[in-house]
Protein backbone atom coordinates (compact mmCIF):
# COMPACT_ATOMS: atom_id res chain seq x y z
CA UNK A 1 0.00 0.00 0.00
CA UNK A 2 2.58 2.36 0.92
CA UNK A 3 5.26 1.13 -1.07
CA UNK A 4 5.74 3.67 -3.61
CA UNK A 5 5.74 6.57 -0.63
CA UNK A 6 8.61 4.45 0.57
CA UNK A 7 10.39 3.95 -2.35
CA UNK A 8 9.66 7.68 -3.39
CA UNK A 9 11.71 8.23 -0.82
CA UNK A 10 14.37 5.94 -1.00
CA UNK A 11 14.85 7.25 -4.31
CA UNK A 12 15.37 10.99 -3.35
CA UNK A 13 17.92 9.99 -0.41
CA UNK A 14 20.07 8.11 -1.83
CA UNK A 15 20.29 10.12 -5.02
CA UNK A 16 21.57 12.61 -2.20
CA UNK A 17 24.06 10.42 -0.81
CA UNK A 18 25.31 9.48 -4.06
CA UNK A 19 25.82 13.21 -4.89
CA UNK A 20 27.89 13.43 -1.40
CA UNK A 21 29.77 9.72 -2.75
CA UNK A 22 31.28 10.90 -5.94
CA UNK A 23 32.70 14.10 -5.31
CA UNK A 24 33.86 13.03 -1.43
CA UNK A 25 35.80 9.84 -3.73
CA UNK A 26 36.51 12.10 -6.59
CA UNK A 27 37.98 14.15 -4.36
CA UNK A 28 40.23 11.59 -2.25
CA UNK A 29 40.81 8.91 -4.90
CA UNK A 30 40.42 10.37 -8.86
CA UNK A 31 38.08 8.70 -11.20
CA UNK A 32 38.95 5.00 -10.41
CA UNK A 33 36.17 3.83 -8.02
CA UNK A 34 33.92 3.97 -10.95
CA UNK A 35 35.04 0.22 -11.42
CA UNK A 36 33.48 -0.21 -8.22
CA UNK A 37 30.40 1.29 -9.28
CA UNK A 38 30.49 -0.90 -12.57
CA UNK A 39 30.62 -3.72 -10.55
CA UNK A 40 28.08 -2.65 -8.17
CA UNK A 41 26.00 -1.99 -10.59
CA UNK A 42 25.95 -5.03 -12.94
CA UNK A 43 25.49 -7.29 -9.89
CA UNK A 44 21.88 -5.18 -9.10
CA UNK A 45 21.18 -5.53 -12.93
CA UNK A 46 21.23 -9.67 -12.99
CA UNK A 47 19.52 -9.66 -9.37
CA UNK A 48 16.54 -7.47 -10.85
CA UNK A 49 16.41 -9.92 -14.03
CA UNK A 50 16.48 -12.94 -11.14
CA UNK A 51 14.05 -11.33 -9.35
CA UNK A 52 10.81 -13.16 -8.37
CA UNK A 53 9.26 -10.68 -6.94
CA UNK A 54 8.31 -7.50 -8.84
CA UNK A 55 9.16 -5.23 -6.00
CA UNK A 56 12.50 -6.21 -5.16
CA UNK A 57 13.17 -6.51 -9.50
CA UNK A 58 12.14 -2.83 -9.43
CA UNK A 59 14.29 -2.12 -6.28
CA UNK A 60 17.58 -4.06 -7.83
CA UNK A 61 16.86 -2.30 -11.13
CA UNK A 62 16.68 1.52 -9.56
CA UNK A 63 20.05 0.72 -7.75
CA UNK A 64 21.61 -0.98 -10.84
CA UNK A 65 21.09 2.05 -12.70
CA UNK A 66 21.63 4.28 -10.17
CA UNK A 67 25.14 2.73 -9.62
CA UNK A 68 25.61 3.22 -13.60
CA UNK A 69 24.73 6.58 -14.40
CA UNK A 70 27.07 7.14 -10.87
CA UNK A 71 30.09 6.49 -13.43
CA UNK A 72 29.09 8.88 -15.95
CA UNK A 73 28.84 11.51 -12.68
CA UNK A 74 32.30 10.06 -11.32
CA UNK A 75 33.89 11.33 -14.92
CA UNK A 76 32.02 14.31 -14.63
CA UNK A 77 33.00 15.52 -11.32
CA UNK A 78 36.30 16.53 -11.74
CA UNK A 79 35.47 19.21 -14.74
CA UNK A 80 32.98 20.27 -12.27
CA UNK A 81 35.54 20.55 -9.49
CA UNK A 82 38.06 22.44 -12.27
CA UNK A 83 35.14 25.01 -13.83
CA UNK A 84 34.14 26.11 -9.82
CA UNK A 85 37.65 27.34 -9.44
Amino acid sequence: MYLGIIFGLYVLFTIGLYHILVVKLEERYGVWPWLVFLVIGLLCLYLSWRSSSEALSMWWGYNAFLNLWTIKEMFEQPKRRLSKR
